[in-house]
């Protein structure tokens, strides 16, 4: 088997190792993790013929940059706009190429988003913890945060020429600004107005932002005898206020339980998107009916099969996979009993 090495010549803060998550345990105190952009860290992975949860890592604004040491490997970089340069050649934001001794890839902060994922055509060597290598980033657990000096090892590594080249970007991998909420599950702790206020007003994203969460910078969400309320469960999406009024939108690293109220619950296709917007970024919110949030993640769900399915046999991959088989084997032009007529062997094309 193949084994390459990368060498990490940068790496800014919160770049850290994520597979899909270790989702199911939350219930024995254990946060999901994984990546803050899931489709992107999803599609990073197929587009490299990977399942869609693979160990890949994930890049934050700080950004990466490694130097292929040993044996080649196909990689993916897809998320946001970042700029990918690979041995000095500028690439589209989402891009597949092949890494040979000597390379150096460097992805850093581009025109939108806050986070992309470099994914590898083979196994990349991580610690697990509970049957996951994601990372979860205040205790440490998981395959852990990348620095410069470091070294990624990739067993299994491939070299597949055909998935070289541009990565469609989907149409909606863009961040919306319009977040849809279900209401609750703590609406009645909270002034009679509150609802109203968090609708009517834009919230901008503050500069206290990591993989647990952001603050929101807007108007006050008053509270009523909400404080003493006893721990309850949390979400990725969920809207939770302190006792000073200012809501937070948690992310892949939220806590699993607290005793802080909860005004709204961004749906789980936003919360996911929401990831990629950047500090001072404005938000609004637009409430769902909870039958309507159901039927609209469902159809999310569909549609991300869908488009992750396109990206795995993107255009051009099947035709030149078809270019380099030998499409023509077993045919014979056996010598014609008539002047002008060929014959071709049975069962031939």
């Amino acid at each position: 088997m193949t084994r390459a090495v990368l060498h990490v010549t940068r790496a800014g803060p919160s770049v850290t190792v994520q597979d899909g998550g270790r989702p199911g345990l939350m219930r024995f105190g254990v946060p999901a993790s994984g990546p803050m952009d899931t489709f992107a860290h999803a599609a990073a992975n197929v587009s490299l013929g990977r399942s869609a949860d693979a160990t890949a890592i994930e890049i934050s604004l700080g950004g990466l940059a490694v130097t292929c040491a040993e044996a080649a490997v196909t990689v993916a970089v897809c998320g946001g706009g970042f700029s990918v340069d690979h041995a000095g050649e500028r690439m589209a934001p989402w891009t597949a190429v092949t890494l040979v001794p000597g390379d150096t890839l460097k992805v850093s902060a581009g025109t939108w988003g806050s986070w992309c994922y470099l994914a590898f055509a083979g196994e990349l060597v991580a610690r697990s913890w509970l049957g996951s290598a994601s990372t979860h980033v205040r205790s440490g657990l998981g395959g852990g945060t990348v620095g410069a000096g470091d070294a990624l090892t990739i067993e299994s590594a491939e070299v597949d020429v055909a998935r070289e080249g541009a990565i469609e970007q989907p149409l909606n991998a863009r961040p919306s600004t319009t977040l849809r909420v279900v209401l609750g599950p703590q609406l009645e702790r909270f002034a009679s107005d509150a609802g109203d206020v968090l609708l009517g007003h834009p919230y901008r994203l503050t500069a206290a932002y990591d993989r647990m969460g952001v603050r929101l910078d807007g108007p006050s969400l008053q509270l009523h005898d909400a404080l003493a309320i006893p721990s309850t469960p949390i979400l990725r999406g969920s809207l939770q206020v302190a006792g000073d009024g200012v809501p937070t939108l948690l992310f892949a690293d939220h806590q699993t339980t607290g005793g802080y109220p909860k005004i709204a619950t961004v749906i789980s296709p936003d919360a996911a998107a929401a990831a990629q917007l950047r500090s001072g970024d404005a938000v609004r919110f637009v409430a769902l009916d909870p039958a309507d949030a159901v039927r609209i993640a469902r159809t999310a769900v569909a549609d991300r099969a869908r488009r992750l399915a396109a990206l795995a046999e993107r255009p051009g991959l099947t035709a030149r996979r078809l270019l380099g088989a030998n499409l023509i084997g077993g045919v014979f032009n056996h010598a014609p009993t008539d002047p002008g007529t060929a014959t071709r062997d049975e069962g031939a094309l």
